[in-house]
């Protein structure tokens, strides 16, 4: 790319979309714009980056898949025990954000996690592909290695021990994001962005406007 192409890109301005018009329920709203996200193919559009927080206050960000949507919040899979599983055991506050470039959206998230019915998290792993049951129980996720066939040998004695149905292991299974607050970010023009916000309140939710 040449220094007058990236200067272009680096000052790109927003022009696809404008929000004027939104739902009064924050979960709607966004299974709305989910919605157009998908029907514009843009890439990925159930990735979500989820930052956590460790005991002594670093925030840790990464990105995972948004599984289902619920009345209560956002459900997604992991290990338990890994590094997000720890934090989230000590502190169960969370933020998510959706960012969708196609669209010049995103979604930023806050709220509180719980562990879903181990019977939800039972049914959602046998659907899973059987290589993917078996990384599962193969990758004590998060925890140091000694080298990468320290994890194939993992994955090769799992696929011995469980030649047929795979159980799903008691540390992997799936969480709920419960949302107390949302901000509905649209791209516009001289970065005037538009942004709504949504917070919980008394069983409702209070809708304000914020400046870019």
């Amino acid at each position: 790319m040449s220094n007058t192409e990236h200067s272009k890109n680096k000052h790109s301005d927003f022009l696809k979309g404008e929000l004027t018009d939104y739902l009064n329920n924050p979960l709607l709203m966004f299974k709305k714009w989910y919605q157009e996200a998908y029907d514009q193919n843009c890439a990925s559009p159930n990735a979500m980056s989820v930052c956590t927080v460790s005991q002594n206050g670093q925030p840790s960000s990464r990105t995972v898949y948004m599984r289902e949507v619920l009345e209560e919040g956002f459900i997604f899979y992991t290990n338990y025990n890994s590094k997000k599983g720890q934090n989230l055991a000590n502190n169960p506050k969370v933020s998510a954000l959706f960012f969708w470039d196609c669209n010049e959206q995103q979604i930023r998230v806050e709220g509180e996690v719980e562990k879903i019915p181990t019977e939800l998290s039972d049914e959602y792993f046998a659907a899973r592909p059987r290589v993917s049951q078996i990384g599962a129980w193969a990758s004590e996720q998060s925890s140091k290695i000694e080298n990468r066939q320290t994890l194939e040998d993992r994955v090769k004695f799992f696929e011995a021990k469980f030649p047929n149905t795979v159980p799903r292991p008691p540390h992997w299974g799936g969480y709920i994001i419960k949302p107390t607050y949302f901000e509905f970010w649209q791209g516009r023009l001289g970065r005037l962005h538009d942004r709504i916000c949504y917070t919980a309140k008394n069983n409702d939710w209070s809708i304000t406007r914020i400046a870019p």
